[in-house]
């Protein structure tokens, strides 16, 4: 009996480019990526994986594996979806949704809606994963996860792959976070050029969301200078109460800024992200999956713009 198991970890191999790559999209040690396929190969009685050079390949059978295991791995999500079909009454519906989302809408609109969600439907079980936008398509492409929300900063895009469902939920905005007695502080808008010879507090150089403040400043010599990184959102608030650096923050999940901050919005461009929630298409028909999904939506036009 083939492994579907190892056959989806073989899948993310030839995805991915290395053991290594796929390993760490699935949630994995390198070492057990290997040993399912291995694993594999004894069950099949066929070499799937080749060294080509210093990396390795999927060898003609590995490929006839993966290509023709897809269209079962598809029809097993199926079915997973239709053993959870709701009651004819309409009431609670039953089944587990995996969720990944990123922190401020964790904070800002899953932790109530997780508990309504609970309230309303008993048998639905919900489980969390914080994760960055790209890891959150990864695991959910990779059927890690069911159901994830992510964002994308203006031109910023994220890569989907084919077997996603984007849905749009709502935009959100982020301002510019300073101290009351900072010059710019009685603006009501500001510009990348007002901005130019700030000290900043970001996140992470590998997040989307600081290269959408070095977008946010293209065509401006030396700037965005930062500082300070962290990657929390309160913690940027906290340093720039100091008043030794501005930030960035999305108003989504944000905490109270007190009487010695003010939050100004940019323009030219502005500051906005879409927050959309990501899902496989084999999944479309699953009702616990639309119920979470519809609430998501819901919940989403609800916030103030």
């Amino acid at each position: 009996m083939i492994d579907l198991d190892a056959v989806q970890s073989l899948r993310a191999v030839a995805r991915e480019g290395s053991v290594a790559a796929a390993a760490t999209a699935l949630g994995f040690t390198p070492s057990a990526v290997s040993q399912q396929i291995k694993r594999l190969e004894r069950g099949t009685g066929v070499t799937l994986l080749e060294r080509v050079g210093r990396g390795i390949a999927l060898t003609d059978a590995g490929t006839q594996l993966v290509v023709g295991a897809a269209p079962i791995l598809a029809d097993l999500e199926r079915l997973r979806a239709d053993l959870h079909t709701p009651p004819v009454d309409g009431g609670s519906v039953t089944g587990e949704v995996r969720l990944a989302a990123f922190s401020t809408v964790v904070r800002g609109l899953l932790a109530p809606l997780l508990v309504d969600l609970a309230e309303a439907h008993p048998g639905l079980h919900l489980a969390l994963r914080e994760s960055e936008p790209w890891e959150t398509v990864a695991l959910v492409a990779s059927g890690q996860r069911d159901l994830g929300v992510a964002h994308q900063w203006g031109g910023v895009a994220l890569t989907i792959p084919e077997n996603i469902v984007v849905t749009p939920l709502f935009t959100d905005v982020a301002d510019v976070i300073l101290h009351r007695d900072h010059p710019l502080a009685t603006r009501t808008v500001l510009r990348p050029g007002d901005l130019a010879d700030q000290a900043w507090v970001a996140t992470f150089d590998t997040t989307i969301c600081r290269q959408w403040l070095r977008r946010l400043f293209d065509g401006v010599r030396n700037a965005p200078r930062v500082v300070y990184e962290s990657m929390e959102f309160e913690n940027h608030l906290e340093l720039a109460r100091t008043g030794q650096v501005v930030a960035l923050v999305p108003r989504l999940g944000r905490g109270a800024l007190g009487p010695d901050l003010v939050a100004i919005p940019t323009v030219d461009p502005a500051s906005t992200r879409d927050i959309v929630a990501v899902h496989r298409r084999t999944q479309s028909d699953s009702p616990a999956l639309r119920t979470v999904l519809a609430a998501l939506t819901s919940a989403g036009a609800r916030l103030p713009h």
